[in-house]
């Protein structure tokens, strides 16, 4: 038998209720886990980090002086969603994604918005994001974000709340698919006993999603990685390999009589769709900074020709920004005309000066976030903080307000998770993927389930220590 922990009083447990019984997703999953002896699961567990040292699925961290890639740790208990669930999730998370898009094509054309009053003018265009250049470009079926990660939380209340929305070059997708295959190997039975949607074409739907973003018949696509010692290198490799096209560095492309070409051994190819997994200031030293090795030079010439695509699209950070976030629901509500289905969660935006007010009184109870901070870093959590950081914090954010919004310190659901203790909650979040193409906008059911494996803690990034599990979609 193994002990659960019931969750603590006023939190929610993806598999627990307060009184200990199990909700009906978990069902045949808890009855199966009550079977299985310890040191079974403990093998499996050890067997899983040899397979993916072995596998090479490791990231890297930077500023750390060790320099060593290291594995993200994967869960062996997953995180299972019912099909109901998931189907108001789906919809949500495509109504936001359209908004999204349609937002971006807005502020580089005729700013709409803007005008309506509905988003002030300086978050948008004096946005470290905000790219000019790329106003009045037209890219094919007015896509910029053909992949989107949207992180969700659930809080205690039982609702899902969009967290933040990852329209650059967002990143992980590579674990979804590495958990699933790896908990189908380790235990193929469970897949017998559980009816769990599929990822496993997750690549497929992704290559067919780039395709369809350039007007050329049977397009050439490849995958651009700024190279190996890129924390994210494992993924461009596995990505570009699982769809069986080339993973390219910038000096393996060149620009020639306005398109860009790829060097291979068998001569020139011209290129068509460039994923890039690199931000838009390396792309290219002509355009952005001329010190960057990693872009190619001319590729902003030929791509605001509309001669090459690139996914996602320059500019699409103005989008992403935490500053813009609080406005995502009245994008919906201005450009589809429709009432969001997804909830923020509230923020206090610090430039204004009756928000900056209210959090500099309330510090001690907020989490405060750098506007342009990603991976965990740059940020307060208040309740978990020491006088000496919430005073630090106070003194940055009267020096920059703008730099900076606060939200509530939101209760992340629980989920059983093996920790050296045995079987304890721990904090999750949830990153589905969505793919735009013209009008069909897909996502594959689940996603990227990241766990924080420190008690108490609210961090899931990897680079702070998080983990993943595999996350199940149940089908009707």
């Amino acid at each position: 038998m193994h002990a659960l922990t019931l969750p603590e009083r006023g939190h929610f447990d993806e598999m627990l209720l307060q009184s200990g019984a199990v909700r009906s997703q978990y069902q045949g999953f808890s009855e199966w886990l009550q079977a299985q002896p310890p040191e079974v699961l403990h093998r499996k567990r050890e067997e899983a980090n040899q397979l993916f040292h072995r596998v090479g699925i490791t990231f890297s961290v930077y500023g750390d002086d060790a320099g060593a890639e290291r594995l993200i740790p994967f869960d062996t208990i997953p995180r299972i969603v019912p099909a109901a669930e998931w189907q108001t999730l789906e919809v949500g998370l495509k109504q936001r994604v359209r908004a999204l898009n349609a937002f971006l094509h807005d502020i580089y054309h005729d700013h709409e918005i803007v005008k309506a009053g509905v988003i002030p003018a300086g978050p948008v265009f004096g946005n470290a994001q905000y790219q000019p250049m790329m106003q009045d470009v037209d890219l094919p079926d007015r896509i910029y974000a053909h992949i989107a990660g949207v992180d969700i939380i659930r809080h205690a209340d039982g609702g899902y709340y969009v967290l933040e929305d990852n329209l650059r070059v967002p990143s992980g997708v590579s674990y979804m698919l590495e958990n699933r295959k790896m908990m189908m190997r380790l235990f193929p039975e469970l897949f017998a006993r559980h009816a769990v949607a599929p990822v496993d074409h997750y690549p497929a739907l992704l290559l067919d999603t780039l395709r369809k973003a350039s007007r050329v018949a049977n397009p050439t696509v490849v995958v651009l990685t700024p190279g190996h010692f890129n924390s994210a290198y494992f993924e461009h490799a596995f990505l570009a390999q699982q769809m069986g096209v080339e993973l390219v560095e910038g000096r393996d492309l060149f620009v020639r009589d306005d398109h860009v070409y790829m060097r291979t051994t068998a001569g020139h190819k011209r290129v068509d769709v460039i994923y890039r997994r690199i931000d838009d200031t390396f792309l290219d030293p002509l355009a952005f900074r001329p010190d960057s090795l990693l872009g190619v030079p001319g590729l902003m010439s030929v791509y605001r020709q509309g001669k090459v695509v690139l996914t996602n699209a320059i500019g699409t950070g103005v989008a992403d920004d935490k500053s813009i976030y609080p406005y995502v629901p009245a994008m919906i509500r201005f450009y589809l005309d429709e009432e969001p289905i997804l909830s923020n969660v509230e923020t206090w935006l610090c430039r204004e000066p009756d928000h900056l007010d209210y959090v500099l009184r309330h510090l001690p109870e907020l989490v405060v976030k750098e506007v342009h901070g990603a991976g965990g870093y740059g940020m307060l959590i208040g309740p978990a903080a020491s006088r000496a950081e919430i005073e630090d914090f106070r003194a940055r954010l009267i020096a920059d307000p703008a730099g900076y919004i606060a939200q509530p310190t939101l209760c992340l659901s629980s989920c059983p998770t093996f920790v050296e203790a045995g079987i304890a909650p721990r904090h999750i979040d949830l990153r589905p993927f969505v793919l735009s193409s013209g009008q069909d906008i897909k996502l594959v059911a689940g996603g990227l389930t990241r766990v924080a494996l420190k008690a108490g803690s609210l961090v899931v990034n990897s680079s702070q220590g998080g983990g993943t599990k595999d996350t199940w979609v149940l089908e009707d």
